[in-house]
């Protein structure tokens, strides 16, 4: 047999409301990694639920960004899924339509809120 193939995507969203901190740029400090575990409290059930979900094997923040706007903080992921036969293909269209409508319209995340024009996912 060929194996378990790991592929992986980018996941990017500007959230509205948690404002930007240096410290948010920095990799292991308290502020990341607290915030890293609460996206991840909230992005992985949603890819859990989604059309990739029997395959999908979790999600890295990878950095935050300040947005335009000073309360604004873009998010970085990168996501990863088992590639095998049972998945027909990696669908971006399909996978961007079900995150937005379980956001909302891409408008909340939790107890946040998202810029709607900022969803990305790309792989």
């Amino acid at each position: 047999s060929s194996g378990v193939i790991i592929e992986q995507f980018t996941l990017n969203f500007t959230i509205t409301n948690l404002m930007f901190t240096t410290d948010l740029q920095t990799p292991n400090s308290r502020k990341f990694r607290s915030t890293e575990k609460i996206m991840k409290h909230y992005i992985d059930p949603l890819l859990q639920k989604s059309s990739i979900g029997p395959h999908f094997t979790g999600c890295k923040v990878t950095g935050f960004r300040s947005g335009r706007h000073r309360d604004d903080t873009r998010v970085d992921a990168v996501c990863s899924y088992k590639d095998n036969a049972n998945l027909a293909r990696f669908d971006r269209e399909k996978l961007y339509q079900e995150l937005s409508t379980m956001t909302n319209n891409v408008t909340k995340l939790g107890h946040y809120s998202l810029d709607r024009s900022s969803l990305y996912v790309d792989g």
